[in-house]
């Protein structure tokens, strides 16, 4: 445990939202379990049971709260450690079982330990230790759980619930979900409707209007970095900023077999992000569900990464931002070598325009969607060289889209980002700064830290007197495993600066 009892039970009283998403209270007295958040009346404390995280709850028999909702809280955080192998272990492989959550796939214990390179045995030992399940009873709880949420923030068939949640059988997803909550999903659904969730808007049309689900993240979270960084990069035509929102076009082939649109609302004061997106991605919910929190770092640690970048300038809560689109992002990593960031954008406005496909979205300003990696593999470097972009980039762009089914692969299996890193610099065109800067977004890698960043030395220039990629890397070897936010915060420091 990350507390005590006593220490959780005070957590708890005082409603602290510090320790949302790693602390939850099963009560005794109602089998029911909270975040530590929850609203309703706090319960005596030879009631209360502790727990990590929800998995540890409902092996124990407590159902989730249906009114603070344990499946809207935040995660508990990227993997990556400096201090404890073991715990690092763990959430690596809790990683992983999110991300297959709602694929349908059930791995075996054997297969997860081959991924993460130990052996099945002391992968089921570290991984009960750290959790206090196993990894099927994990894998089994976040997908019920996001269930819970598809059931509650939207109307779709319980059939379609199951299938977007893993589920290839209605039957086994009744079952399970009986086994755990003690009732069926159709009557969890309208014990949701009566208890009047503010969260939920199922009045409008789900084919017309989309499908809406609520996230939920740790406070302090600087949106309005976030938005400039995301609005300086956006590709005409294919993601906008309107006040507190994102919005933007999905090919076919990220979350699904179908195109569509996505819509990401912040609501600070809630502390939580409402998620919309069109109804033909109803059947890959989950697969998205789990791509949005990666592209907006909503599991992120804001107290943590914060004191260990005290020393450098800059408002707390950044986050890191990611992609939901990993090939745009690296296409769009290569037309940004040496060349400012709006140069870059007006150079992937024309690869959109020329090679991309018209989408109808709710908004004027989204219209076209980005090119698959096959057609811009299959195009003649001429014709990409003629937008303006020189041949030698030009190059490196087809021959990263020949790659990408095989790169591709290892980023939906989270593979290990030294290796990824390897893997892309066997590409004509790119280099270490380009792998790094890919990497860092792609796979939401906190530790990252692109070489011979002009602007990146510029500001530990300005700051600290280093001279030198070296003397960088010793400086910044203090703030691992969060470099990739020292990053962002040392190319922000030049925008403020006199």
């Amino acid at each position: 445990m990350l507390l005590d009892d006593d220490a959780s039970y005070q957590a708890i009283t005082a409603r602290d939202a510090r320790f949302d998403g790693r602390l939850f209270v099963g009560v005794t007295s109602t089998r029911i379990y909270c975040r530590p958040i929850c609203r309703v009346r706090t319960p005596r404390r030879e009631n209360c049971r502790f727990f990590e995280t929800p998995a540890q709850a409902e092996a124990q028999a407590f159902r989730p709260c249906m009114k603070c909702r344990p499946e809207v809280a935040p995660g508990p955080g990227m993997p990556w450690t400096v201090m404890d192998a073991s715990r690092t272990l763990a959430r690596q492989a809790a990683m992983q079982l999110d991300a297959q959550a709602a694929s349908g796939d059930t791995p075996s214990v054997a297969e997860l330990a081959e991924r993460l390179g130990v052996s099945d045995r002391h992968l089921r030992r570290i991984f009960l230790a750290i959790h206090g399940v196993t990894p099927l009873q994990y894998l089994q709880t976040r997908r019920l759980l996001l269930a819970k949420q598809l059931l509650t923030d939207t109307a779709l068939p319980v059939s379609q619930v199951a299938l977007a949640c893993g589920y290839k059988s209605l039957r086994r997803f009744n079952a399970a979900f009986v086994d755990n909550y003690r009732m069926s999903p159709s009557r969890l659904r309208g014990v949701a409707e009566s208890s009047h969730i503010e969260t939920r808007e199922r009045s409008e049309p789900v084919a017309l209007e989309g499908i809406h689900v609520t996230l939920g993240y740790r406070a302090p979270y600087d949106i309005r970095a976030l938005l400039k960084f995301v609005a300086q990069r956006a590709i005409p035509g294919v993601e906008s900023i309107d006040g507190l929102s994102i919005r933007r076009s999905l090919r076919a082939g990220l979350v699904g077999s179908a195109a569509g649109w996505v819509e990401a609302e912040f609501r600070p004061d809630a502390a939580q992000l409402r998620l919309s997106f069109s109804a033909r991605l109803a059947n890959t919910s989950g697969v998205l569900v789990g791509e949005v929190r990666r592209w907006l770092d909503l599991d992120a640690d804001p107290q943590t990464i914060d004191a260990a970048l005290a020393a450098l300038p800059g408002a707390p809560g950044l986050r890191l931002p990611g992609g939901l689109d990993a090939f745009e992002l690296a296409v769009r990593a290569v037309l940004g070598q040496q060349v400012t960031v709006a140069a870059a954008r007006t150079l992937a406005a024309r690869v959109v325009e020329r090679f991309g496909t018209p989408i109808t979205t709710p908004w004027k300003e989204v219209h076209r969607l980005f090119p698959s990696p096959a057609t811009l593999a299959a195009l003649p470097l001429e014709r990409i060289a003629e937008l303006g972009i020189i041949r030698s980039r030009a190059g490196a762009i087809v021959a990263l889209a020949q790659a990408w089914p095989g790169l591709s692969t290892k980023l939906r299996a989270r593979a290990e980002p030294e290796a990824l890193i390897e893997q892309l610099c066997t590409l004509p065109g790119i280099g270490p700064w380009t792998a790094h800067y890919i990497v860092m977004r792609a796979l939401g890698w906190p530790d990252a830290f692109p070489p011979n960043d002009v602007a990146v030395l510029k500001a530990m220039k300005q700051l600290f007197a280093s001279g030198s990629q070296r003397e960088a890397d010793t400086r910044a070897s203090a703030w691992q495993p969060w470099r990739a936010y020292a990053v962002l915060r040392l190319w922000n420091s030049l925008e403020t600066s006199p």
